[in-house]
């Protein structure tokens, strides 16, 4: 596996030196190409620990590797992705990560009324609530389509998009075909506006795959329409979106198909919001009821192994969960996840998806005000509730029939207040308090938790481009594991080199078992393109996110090194 990273390794940086080389002799009236990418490597060694456990997996040494090269000449631009999982991914990644090989590779011909792709390819269509195809290598997803997609631009108002593939999975691509349309429009011009903007847009998504079900009541394509607006005027905005799927299988308590049971899907977003003047104002409300969407109507290992529901693998759509992204480490144990999917976890507990939404609130005290003072105070609020969709379930045999307005049991909400202060040149202060409600039991199982966070973040400058920053929280919990204590402290020697210590602590669990310190410190450091990182210390059993959208890992322990770059 080393000989093949440093081969490929080797290769890349031998490409990226000689195009450079290249293009100084090149006319530079000429066309040139050129090479970029990037590599990025990530791997951890575990131990086992006299608190947490023995390392019971295999491998103890494991690594995710990327290595990304593009050509560009004129019009053309063609590229292509290796990656290795060896001996086998970062533990909790999707089981089909293993071993190295070719992952994704696409030609691309643009120009100013045409984009064409064939092989790999990643889109989104609209919010991304019917279609959105992406890479983020922290949450292991990257469910590209391989196939081909055209978009044709007739002028600057107008965008059309068709597109076929099948969706990535693993090494190798999933049963369901999917085809896509996409339009844009942009209305500004034709209506004349001189002080506002508007565009609409609609769009289509269709999956076909063959059934081995006898006598479906569902057909073998299923249908996906979304329309959409977005309209600006000063500085007020807003924008919406309603998506329908058409009458698909639903996935029954035991994770197995009924080909009797049936039902359609929508979606519906709206977002508006007002900014002026140090002042932003921002709503948005969402409606999912059975918006699960993948690439395979019945995916493969049902139950505790089931790639789709457990890995984010074959995810057609984009429902990330819209709530306030923390930075702060207790705040992040209790996070939300978008519940789009039908679920019965038990007579009482009976889910079609969710209904809700959240307010943020951010104001700038001016300099030389009563609340701003000298450097000025800046201020931000925000709140989002999230509740199962009202209506009738029945558990056996299997139903409901939900309504539109209204909501249900709560599955979480979170009410937060942060200030931020400059009290110096050198002296930054920031204050901020979360009380968040979690059931847990609706969620993933476990307790109805009511907690509340108090953080308190201070960072000193000193020298040309020195910094210390020091961070002490608490968590109050009245469920689950109780209380927790934290801290973290950051030192910058510069803007390359970084060290952190932090550490969290459940001292309030009634299991003495338990009452463990996640510590964890390392550093990074930066030069040119590179970036390398290193730490060692223990991960926190649970959910890790990005942008709303997460990924469960188990509690371990162990050396991590990170290594990237790009040219």
């Amino acid at each position: 596996m080393i000989k093949k990273i440093i081969f490929l390794l080797g290769g890349v940086m031998a490409i990226s030196t000689s195009a450079t080389a290249q293009d100084t002799i090149n006319e530079p009236n000429k066309i040139q190409g050129r090479f970029f990418g990037g590599v990025e490597s990530n791997s951890q060694y575990y131990v086992d620990d006299p608190k947490l456990g023995d390392f019971l997996y295999e491998d103890r040494f494991r690594s995710n590797n990327y290595i990304n090269v593009n050509y560009n000449y004129g019009r053309f631009t063609a590229g292509l992705q290796v990656e290795a999982y060896e001996k086998n991914a970062l533990l909790n990644y999707n089981p089909k990560y293993k071993g190295t090989d070719l992952a994704t590779f696409y030609l691309d011909y643009k120009s100013e009324k045409l984009d064409i792709t064939v092989g790999h390819f990643y889109e989104q269509f609209g919010s991304g609530l019917i279609l959105r195809t992406w890479e983020d290598r922290a949450l292991g997803i990257n469910n590209a389509l391989r196939g081909g997609r055209i978009e044709f631009r007739p002028n600057n108002n107008i965008s059309l998009k068709a597109l076929y593939g099948r969706q990535r999975s693993g090494f190798t691509v999933s049963d369901g075909h999917i085809f896509g349309f996409d339009s844009e429009f942009y209305l500004t011009d034709y209506l004349n506006f001189e002080k506002s903007d508007l565009s609409v847009g609609a769009s289509y998504v269709g999956r076909y795959e063959k059934t081995d079900i006898e006598n479906p009541q569902f057909s073998e394509l299923t249908n996906a329409m979304a329309f959409r607006f977005n309209f600006f005027r000063g500085s007020f905005y807003a924008s919406g979106e309603a998506n329908y799927k058409t009458e698909d299988a639903v996935l029954s308590a035991q994770n197995d198909i009924n080909g009797d049971y049936v039902k359609p899907g929508s979606a519906y977003l709206l977002n508006f919001g007002y900014t002026k003047s140090g002042l932003g104002i921002d709503v948005t409300l969402r409606r999912l009821e059975n918006m699960g969407f993948y690439s395979e109507r019945v995916p493969e290992n049902l139950g505790d192994n089931n790639t789709s529901l457990n890995y984010n693998d074959r995810i057609l759509n984009y429902l990330p969960g819209l709530t306030k992204q923390h930075h702060s480490n207790l705040a992040n144990i209790y996070v939300y996840q978008a519940q789009a999917n039908v679920s019965y976890l038990g007579v009482d507990k009976m889910k079609a998806g969710e209904t809700g939404g959240q307010i943020d609130v951010f104001y700038n005290f001016k300099k030389g005000t009563t609340l701003g003072g000298k450097y000025g105070t800046k201020v931000a609020a925000n709140v989002s509730s999230w509740y199962n969709l009202p209506g009738e379930y029945r558990f056996f045999p299997q139903e409901y029939d939900t309504e539109f307005f209204g909501v249900a049991q709560k599955y979480f909400s979170d009410y937060n207040l942060e200030v931020k202060k400059k009290l110096s040149e050198n002296w930054r202060s920031a204050f901020y308090y979360v009380h968040q409600y979690y059931d847990k039991s609706l969620i993933e199982g476990g307790d109805v938790v009511n907690a509340d966070v108090l953080a308190f973040e201070n960072t000193w400058a000193f020298g040309e481009k020195q910094s210390i920053r020091l961070e002490l929280e608490h968590l109050w919990a009245d469920a689950d594991r109780k209380n927790w204590a934290g801290g973290t402290l950051e030192y910058n020697f510069n803007r390359n080199l970084s060290f952190y210590v932090w550490d969290i602590y459940n001292y309030g669990t009634d299991k003495e078992s338990e009452k463990n310190h996640y510590y964890n410190f390392g550093g990074a450091y930066r030069f040119g393109a590179w970036r390398i990182a290193a730490n060692y210390g223990r991960q926190r059993g649970g959910l890790v996110c990005v942008g709303g959208v997460c990924r469960f890992v188990p509690e371990n322990t162990g050396f991590t090194l990170n290594i990237s770059t790009s040219f």
